[in-house]
């Protein structure tokens, strides 16, 4: 799995202002669309492209376009949805599908409980949306469901990610038969006694949406 730290001075001041807890809600949402539009710039660096000839007003010119199959946005329900936005700004004719996970609090392992995708995903590359990279658990049960379903390239985008999280998404995915990218905007310093990120932005889908379920 690669590692990509976004280092920009307006991803910086943007994730600065999301840690705040001043910050309200409908700002929150607004600045993540804005981080994510960031970060996907760097995500799709590897977004597959194939040569297009079109006629500008004084000549023909080379250039390219995005391949098919379109490239899918996968949220993981809640919290993944306030970066769909951020994402597709960026690849509005990317197909989005979603995938819920939740996570079992005894033995620290991921289910799908939702999912909207394809049946077959043969040739795809998908872009998995989370904003936090806690435990790793949840992230790394979305890329297999993705890969069991023949997603060939996989691009993860967190706004922030724990070590503990990267060094267990590593080792769950170590035997990925497919490549996969994880880009954040930062590494924190470490995941505290109750698996939050320190130090973190509280809890991504409570900051976007409320408390409510």
């Amino acid at each position: 799995m690669e590692l990509r730290i976004v280092d920009h001075p307006l991803v910086a001041h943007k994730l600065t202002t999301l840690r705040d807890q001043r910050t309200d809600s409908p700002t929150f949402r607004r600045l993540t669309e804005e981080l994510v539009t960031l970060l996907a710039y760097e995500a799709t660096r590897e977004v597959r492209v194939s040569p297009q000839t079109v006629q500008t007003p004084v000549a023909s010119c080379a250039g390219v376009k995005l391949s098919p199959p379109r490239p899918l946005v996968v949220p993981i329900l809640r919290a993944g949805l306030g970066m769909l936005e951020g994402m597709t700004r960026l690849i509005p004719t990317a197909e989005v599908g979603f995938v819920g996970m939740v996570r079992n609090e005894r033995t620290l392992e991921a289910s799908t409980y939702a999912e909207r995708l394809p049946d077959d995903l043969s040739g795809r590359q998908c872009y998995v949306l989370d904003p936090m990279l806690a435990t790793g658990g949840t992230l790394a049960a979305a890329v297999k469901f993705l890969v069991d379903r023949g997603a060939d390239h996989i691009t993860c985008i967190c706004l922030l990610a724990a070590p503990e999280g990267i060094d267990r998404l590593r080792h769950l995915l170590e035997d990925l038969a497919v490549p996969c990218t994880l880009v954040v905007a930062a590494v924190d310093e470490r995941l505290n006694e109750v698996g939050y990120i320190v130090p973190g932005l509280g809890d991504a889908g409570d900051r976007l949406y409320g408390v409510a379920g």
